[in-house]
């Protein structure tokens, strides 16, 4: 198998993992408590939280060629696959909902992705995806994720006939935007090993999720938020 499958079969796992995040994506805070007033009963007006982006406005907001640079190709959107996905051997991700496994990303109200392959020395890939929706909502969507993968330090991802051993590990997030996340994704199938940085940032209503070869995903973060913050 030569490097570049590898990789693929990576980021398509990471991205089959991610999406055991059906129910996580709708968990909603906790109401006020009946002690406590809001602005609008003490007469005032209530602020208004801010509207979620559109796929298209989103869409506008992702990086391109032009901006990553020369040695980048922007690849077509896979088809959704229909194979059965099941998590073994981690009852976190598995409590999340391993029949969401088979989605293309996060269960959040508005969502655009691209994914773009480097040829540069070496055939590597890089996505993003940009998702809009309340801010307490996509706080505590994406840390239920992250608690999930990382309390699972190892364990076993099955697609169809294809089974990849996973690992998990903590990783530094960038210093950026209103919160970070970030971990390292291990990846063993058919006698290959790749690995797979995720950081996930977010900004207000707006969460970036970076997602590929480590170099990349650094490389690259702190640019995808720069342009989700320009358009606004």
């Amino acid at each position: 198998m030569r490097r570049s499958t590898t990789t693929a079969l990576a980021l398509s796992a990471a991205g089959a993992v991610l999406t055991l995040t059906g129910c996580a994506g709708h968990a909603e805070p906790a109401g006020t408590s009946a002690s406590s007033s809001t602005p609008a009963q003490r007469g005032g007006s209530m602020p208004s939280a801010p509207a979620p982006l559109s796929s298209a406005q989103l869409s506008h907001r992702l990086l391109t060629e032009s901006d990553l640079g020369e040695g980048y190709t922007r690849k077509p959107e896979a088809p959704r696959r229909n194979d059965d996905v099941a998590v073994i051997g981690c009852l976190a991700l598995e409590k999340l909902g391993s029949d969401s496994a088979t989605g293309a990303s996060l269960d959040f109200r508005r969502k655009a992705k691209a994914s773009f392959t480097y040829t540069g020395s070496s055939s590597s890939e890089v996505s993003e995806e940009l998702y809009s929706d309340n801010a307490a909502k996509l706080s505590k969507g994406i840390s239920k994720v992250f608690d999930a993968m990382l309390s699972c330090p190892s364990y076993q991802v099955a697609s169809g006939s294809t089974v990849v051993d996973m690992g998990t590990e903590k990783s530094t997030a960038p210093d950026l935007g209103d919160e970070q996340w970030s971990h390292l994704l291990t990846f063993s199938a058919g006698g290959q090993r790749s690995v797979v940085k995720q950081t996930a940032i977010r900004t207000g209503n707006i969460l970036v999720l970076i997602s590929g070869s480590p170099g990349l995903v650094d490389a690259h973060v702190g640019e995808a938020l720069s342009k989700v913050r320009s358009a606004e």
